[in-house]
Formats: C-alpha cells, structure tokens, sequence
C-alpha cells in the first residue's frame, strides 16, 4: 500500500534540496551492491527531514541504531553543529564496508562513529545522554531498543522511529508476520506510554517522533 500518492512524493522530492554529490554516490553504490535491499536507503527527503530534525534540535550527540550503508548518518551529520558527533550502531560487515568506504570520502564523515555488534549489547556500554535517537534496524527489537534508549535521551531529547506504518501492513489484520506484530505492537505502547509524547507521520514508510513528558 502506497503511503504517499507518487505524484505527491515526486512534488515533494521536486521541491526539496537535492541531497550532495556523495550521498547520491552513496545511493548509486547501495543500490549497485544491494539490489532490492537498496529499499532499506532513508532516501532524499527522510534524509534531509532528519538533518532538519538535528538542526533545529540543536543535537549534539546522535544516536542511531541500524547503520545499512551510512546514509542516514551521512544526512544527520550535516545538522550537526561543530563538535556534534553520531554514533551508529551496525551488525551486517557487508553493510559496515559500504558505510566506511564512503564516510572516509565524504564531508563531515569523521563525525561518524560506527560500532559493531548487537545493537542491544552495544547499547548497555554506551552513556547518555543522547540529544536525538533514530531506530531502524530489526523491527522485532524496536520495543527492546525504545526500551533501551529511553533512560539515556537528554531531557529535550528526540526519538525518531522509522517504518512505523511498514508499507500500510499494521492496517491488515490477515498478516501476522513477526515483524508487522512487532511494529503494531512497538505503535501501541508508545502511544500508551505515560511517560512520553508521540506523533507518528506520514514521511516516507512513517516516522514516529518520541520525546519525554
């Protein structure tokens, strides 16, 4: 199910700030490498949504959880103000070699920390706090990841959550795919959450934006 009308998508990306030579280098060698996985880019208009995101957060520490190729990484850093640094946190080394290959070539690229490993053991070894969280990586862990990062988001900190409405799959009661339970199950807790805020909008596959009471 299209989330977004195409024609609407097309007038959206038409009138957004084209993305930089590398990230668009860097979306040619994804799809070149990956193929149909290549599906998983944030994509130009996520992508500067979340460098638009850093910014006006004044984010000085990022994390990201789900690394892929390093596009997302790439457009939140240029948000960043000096000194401001993400980490990123990655399982795949296929995925892991892309990312290294271009963050070496691209502006701001040393601001990108990349961390191998389970995203959950990963996690227990990192200190707050965070100004800005993306999730995007397995969806069967997003509620152990919200779970996770929570304690460690700044007091005006952000949680950004990608794929929350998976392709308009949470609206079909006949898929009972693990992931699609997970996400369902991830949307029906937040918003239940007394301890947060949340808004869940139509960008791109959907992204929920999280922040403390």
């Amino acid at each position: 199910m299209p989330i977004v009308d195409e024609r609407i998508e097309a007038y959206a990306r038409a009138h957004t700030t084209p993305m930089p030579a590398h990230l668009e280098s860097l979306d040619a060698a994804t799809r070149d490498r990956f193929g149909p996985r290549a599906g998983m880019l944030t994509g130009p208009i996520e992508g500067r949504f979340l460098e638009m995101l850093v910014f006006a957060a004044g984010a000085r520490r990022v994390l990201e959880i789900g690394t892929f190729t390093g596009y997302s990484a790439q457009a939140m850093a240029a948000g960043l103000p000096p000194g401001g640094t993400i980490t990123t946190l990655e399982l795949d080394t296929a995925h892991e070699a892309v990312a290294r290959e271009h963050l070496a070539a691209a502006p701001g690229g040393d601001k990108v920390d990349i961390r191998m490993g389970p995203a959950l053991t990963t996690l227990e070894s990192l200190d707050g706090p965070f100004d800005l969280v993306f999730i995007d990586a397995d969806k069967t862990n997003y509620l152990n990841y919200y779970e996770a990062v929570l304690p460690k988001l700044g007091e005006r900190g952000l949680i950004v959550v990608d794929n929350v409405l998976w392709s308009g799959q949470v609206l079909d009661d006949e898929d009972e795919s693990d992931d699609t339970k997970a996400i369902r199950a991830f949307n029906d807790h937040v918003v239940a959450d007394a301890r947060v805020v949340c808004v869940l909008l139509t960008i791109r596959d959907g992204v929920m934006l999280v922040r403390r009471r």
